[in-house]
């Protein structure tokens, strides 16, 4: 005989550090990450809700739909209990594997207090879906914040700044202390909002722009003369362009762009 499934409390529902889970407890921090969204009458993915205290938030806003996808059986069990107006919008499973296209056909939006240990994954999978993915807002650590929304000259300047930049408008909210979670994190987190903008497209061959990008931030210490040895620039033109004096945190995306027509 199959056993019912356990019902978990606030204090039974643990935090894995597997999973790279810090429950956030301001609730008016989950307010304001809630009302953060802009993209009106929206289908809204939640990633992560835990022991859904942004989810409560979320369900208090005119969106055209609410889904939550928690892939920790432990906190999946907690919300089916105290958040049964999700129903089969509740998804037991794993984010990152999810066919976001076949779910969410035209546009959609994530949300999230996400996992720290997939957060650089969550942005990269925003790009894939770049086309239906119109916003994100949430909490990452302040490093991957800050990353996300720097510029050029900026230290934290680097692949995933040019990479998301490249067709998302970036904002950095506001900064959240450790003290906010259970159990605090040893880093402090940073809330942003990433909004698509359509009228920002690749003047060059996509592959091309991702391979110069990625090169020139691995070697980001050397100037793009060396950094760039290894892909075929016509050396005419490596010689005498002032651009191959500078380093990768020095160039803009139309930089990039122009380095990939190069080629």
């Amino acid at each position: 005989m199959k056993r019912p499934a356990k019902k978990y409390s606030y204090s039974e529902v643990k935090a894995k550090k597997r999973l790279g889970q810090h429950f956030l407890q301001n609730e008016d921090i989950a307010r304001q990450i809630a009302e953060a969204v802009r993209t009106p009458d929206a289908h809204v993915l939640e990633v992560g809700p835990g022991m859904g205290v942004l989810t409560k938030y979320l369900l208090q806003q005119p969106f055209a739909s609410l889904s939550a996808v928690e892939l920790d059986e432990e906190s999946v069990t907690y919300l089916q209990e105290h958040f049964p107006q999700l129903g089969d919008n509740l998804i037991a499973g794993d984010f990152l594997q999810m066919d976001l296209a076949a779910r969410y056909p035209d546009k959609f939006v994530i949300v999230g207090n996400f996992p720290y240990n997939i957060s650089s994954q969550i942005l990269f999978r925003l790009l894939d879906y770049r086309d239906q993915a119109v916003e994100l807002v949430g909490m990452f650590q302040k490093e991957v914040g800050e990353r996300a929304t720097a510029g050029p000259g900026n230290k934290q300047y680097g692949i995933v700044s040019v990479l998301l930049q490249a067709f998302y408008d970036t904002e950095y909210l506001f900064t959240v202390n450790e003290n906010e979670f259970n159990p605090p994190p040893q880093v402090k987190s940073a809330v942003i909002r990433v909004t698509r903008n359509f009228d920002k497209k690749l003047h060059c061959d996509e592959n091309t722009f991702k391979t110069v990008v990625k090169t020139a931030f691995n070697y980001r210490r050397k100037t793009l003369r060396n950094a760039l040895q290894s892909m075929p620039f016509p050396p005419d033109i490596v010689s005498t362009d002032p651009i191959f004096t500078k380093r990768a945190e020095q160039l803009s995306i139309e930089d990039y762009e122009r380095l990939s027509r190069m080629i």
